[in-house]
Protein backbone atom coordinates (compact mmCIF):
# COMPACT_ATOMS: atom_id res chain seq x y z
CA UNK A 1 0.00 0.00 0.00
CA UNK A 2 1.19 3.47 -0.86
CA UNK A 3 -0.20 6.67 0.68
CA UNK A 4 0.76 9.93 -0.98
CA UNK A 5 -0.26 13.43 0.10
CA UNK A 6 -0.35 16.22 -2.45
CA UNK A 7 -1.29 19.84 -1.89
CA UNK A 8 -4.99 19.18 -2.52
CA UNK A 9 -5.58 15.45 -1.92
CA UNK A 10 -4.42 12.18 -0.42
CA UNK A 11 -3.84 9.30 -2.83
CA UNK A 12 -4.04 5.71 -1.56
CA UNK A 13 -2.89 2.85 -3.79
CA UNK A 14 -3.67 -0.73 -2.82
CA UNK A 15 -3.10 -4.09 -4.43
CA UNK A 16 -5.82 -5.40 -6.73
CA UNK A 17 -5.97 -8.41 -4.42
CA UNK A 18 -7.75 -6.37 -1.73
CA UNK A 19 -11.31 -7.47 -0.96
CA UNK A 20 -13.63 -5.03 -2.74
CA UNK A 21 -16.39 -5.28 -0.11
CA UNK A 22 -14.04 -4.13 2.64
CA UNK A 23 -12.54 -1.51 0.37
CA UNK A 24 -16.01 -0.13 -0.45
CA UNK A 25 -16.78 0.18 3.27
CA UNK A 26 -13.55 2.13 3.73
CA UNK A 27 -14.38 4.39 0.78
CA UNK A 28 -17.87 5.01 2.18
CA UNK A 29 -16.36 6.00 5.54
CA UNK A 30 -13.85 8.31 3.89
CA UNK A 31 -16.64 9.90 1.83
CA UNK A 32 -18.59 10.49 5.06
CA UNK A 33 -15.52 12.12 6.63
CA UNK A 34 -15.05 14.32 3.58
CA UNK A 35 -18.70 15.41 3.50
CA UNK A 36 -18.91 16.19 7.22
CA UNK A 37 -15.49 17.79 7.66
CA UNK A 38 -16.85 21.33 7.37
CA UNK A 39 -20.24 20.72 9.00
CA UNK A 40 -21.38 22.97 11.81
CA UNK A 41 -24.22 20.64 12.84
CA UNK A 42 -24.58 19.91 16.54
CA UNK A 43 -25.08 16.33 17.74
CA UNK A 44 -28.47 17.30 19.15
CA UNK A 45 -29.58 18.48 15.68
CA UNK A 46 -28.42 15.21 14.14
CA UNK A 47 -30.20 13.17 16.83
CA UNK A 48 -33.45 15.07 16.27
CA UNK A 49 -33.26 14.57 12.51
CA UNK A 50 -32.59 10.84 13.00
CA UNK A 51 -35.61 10.54 15.33
CA UNK A 52 -37.81 12.30 12.79
CA UNK A 53 -36.63 10.14 9.89
CA UNK A 54 -37.06 6.94 11.89
CA UNK A 55 -40.55 7.94 13.04
CA UNK A 56 -41.64 8.78 9.48
CA UNK A 57 -40.17 5.52 8.17
CA UNK A 58 -41.91 3.50 10.89
CA UNK A 59 -45.27 5.16 10.20
CA UNK A 60 -44.96 4.28 6.52
CA UNK A 61 -43.72 0.70 7.04
CA UNK A 62 -45.14 -0.65 10.32
CA UNK A 63 -47.93 -2.53 8.53
CA UNK A 64 -45.25 -4.71 6.92
CA UNK A 65 -44.16 -5.89 10.39
CA UNK A 66 -47.34 -5.71 12.45
CA UNK A 67 -50.40 -6.96 10.55
CA UNK A 68 -53.63 -5.29 11.52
Amino acid sequence: MIIERTESEIIIRVSSKVNTFGLQRLVDYLKYQELTASSNAQQSDIDELARKVNKDWWNKNKQRFIPE
